[in-house]
């Protein structure tokens, strides 16, 4: 009885799905950007050789199921420590996002991020306790305001660059709660707390549960707005250009060779992403109906980095999914005290400490790591003229490179076996001369080598004095000489280059 067979490996599922080969299929993109809502590409079944579409990028089948699940649990389980605390969660998650574009896509060091969303939550709060403005016109103030507070900030920016400029925007946020404390109007009297700003959703409806699952509701929809904005810049041509250009210096004078104003760019991805941080900081008014000085606190704004740090600078899925891990952290385990935020401070030191890039950067670590180790082992199990194992097989689209491979090394074996002392002697006599048939043999292969490092010799003075080089098979490079020893006849130097080739068919 035949055992059944089993497969050795794994094969990575990516969804598919047959199509229409006499139609042509039209890719679809984000609006406003230059990246397709799916990396699509397509190919011939194996087995039913008909055209089938394959998705090559998961990321957006793991983002809907994630933002899903961030969307039902708590809607799901329906209580007010769930509604509280995946509030918090998306609030902290679309700040981090816009802090992520500022940092990540604009390259501006800033830490005024609280400072705009203050200017948003106090500016548009101070407006609906004043004058009665219903929440609509408090996001649009909100947005307005964020929009000039990033103008402002980014104006030093052209100047200041690095850790100067990220000290001026650090010290914003203490200017700004030093003003709410001593004004009157924004509740200076009440330290910093402002109430009685029109709510999203109306008082009276909080207390039930249907009005708890609308507030949240309206929470969640600030995040994927957030992540909409995220996507329109980061993936049109001015985050792109942006991510390009950041590199190194050389690049910023070559977009600006290419009639791309840099700095413009840049500061019109600050003033975005802060109007935005503006519009959340009037939504987060109108979420809890009013604001106080935690907005502004050095505590919260490096909760925040710690967030940012764990999930991975420079993306989307970072921030959210480091916030999720830090706000569930510090709401959750309350009962730990001040060791959970201990917690936390660990977890941003492994980040920076042992990942190249947060829990995000994770994957191309490892994969690097786990290729480079695969390359010594084979490296340690193979030579050059070795057989390809097995795992390199599947790697390698023509096949005729590992029968050749095959044929290289046996033929190795057996030029190996004809080396004797009578072989070396017989050259010896007669370097150009007819040789005996295994000699010859030996000859054409030696003559039959690959440029690169092929051993020839070189002709110092004519009939006087040779050396033996090594050729670099570049044009213009020119050989270089393996040894010192120089030989006054031909012959001699011919017999030379011999005896290094057999040594290193001996040692292969």
């Amino acid at each position: 009885m035949s055992k059944e067979q089993r497969l050795v490996g794994r094969r990575a599922y990516r969804p598919h799905w047959p199509v229409n080969s006499h139609k042509v299929f039209k890719r679809r993109r984000w609006p406003g950007t230059k990246r397709s809502m799916l990396k699509l590409s397509g190919r011939y079944n194996p087995k039913t050789l008909r055209r089938e579409m394959v998705l090559t990028d998961k990321k957006p089948l793991f983002w809907s199921v994630g933002l899903l699940a961030l969307l039902l649990l708590p809607l799901g389980v329906a209580s007010d420590r769930f509604f509280t605390m995946f509030g918090i969660i998306c609030i902290y998650a679309a700040i981090n996002v816009m802090w992520t574009l500022i940092i990540g896509t604009a390259g501006l060091q800033s830490f005024a991020t609280l400072a705009t969303v203050g200017v948003g939550a106090y500016g548009a709060g101070y407006l609906s306790v004043t004058y009665g403005i219903p929440w609509p016109a408090m996001l649009v103030v909100g947005a307005l305001l964020g929009g000039v507070m990033g103008w402002l900030i980014s104006l030093p920016a052209r100047r200041l660059d690095g850790l100067y400029y990220a000290l001026l925007t650090l010290g914003l946020s203490e200017f700004m709660r030093n003003f709410v404390t001593q004004s009157d109007a924004l509740g200076g009297k009440f330290n910093g707390a402002l109430f009685g700003v029109a709510r999203i959703v109306p008082s009276d409806l909080l207390t039930t549960q249907l009005g708890q699952s609308l507030l949240y509701i309206t929470a969640f929809i600030a995040l994927l707005i957030a992540l909409a904005v995220f996507r329109w810049v980061n993936g049109g041509r001015t985050g792109i250009l942006l991510r390009a250009a950041a590199t190194s210096k050389e690049d910023e004078s070559f977009a600006s060779a290419l009639g791309i104003d840099f700095n413009k760019e840049r500061t019109r991805v600050f003033i975005i992403a802060s109007a935005m941080l503006g519009f959340l900081g009037a939504f987060y008014a109108t979420y809890i109906g009013g604001t106080s000085l935690q907005i502004f606190s050095l505590d919260l704004l490096l909760l925040l980095l710690a967030m940012i740090v764990i999930g991975g600078l420079g993306r989307a899925e970072g921030a959210v999914v480091g916030t999720v891990i830090v706000v569930g952290i510090t709401q959750w385990f309350t009962e730990w005290g001040p060791w959970r935020i201990v917690l936390v401070g660990a977890l941003a030191l492994a980040s920076v400490l042992f990942t190249r890039n947060g829990l995000f950067g994770l994957k191309e670590q490892i994969q690097e790591i786990r290729e480079r180790r695969q390359a010594l082992h084979r490296a340690a199990i193979t030579g050059r003229y070795a057989e390809y194992l097995p795992q390199q097989a599947p790697d390698i689209l023509d096949k005729s490179q590992i029968v050749g491979r095959v044929y290289e090394k046996s033929l190795r074996e057996r030029l190996r076996s004809w080396i004797n002392p009578d072989l070396i002697a017989e050259h010896e006599a007669k370097p150009m001369g007819q040789h005996s048939d295994h000699l010859e043999r030996m000859l054409n292969y030696f003559r039959k080598a690959p440029i690169p490092d092929k051993y020839a010799v070189y002709c110092e003075v004519p009939f006087e004095s040779y050396r033996v080089v090594a050729l670099s098979g570049l044009p213009g490079v020119p050989p270089r000489v393996v040894d010192d020893k120089v030989y006054p006849t031909l012959e001699q130097a011919y017999h030379a280059v011999f005896l290094r080739r057999v040594n290193d068919l001996r040692a292969s």
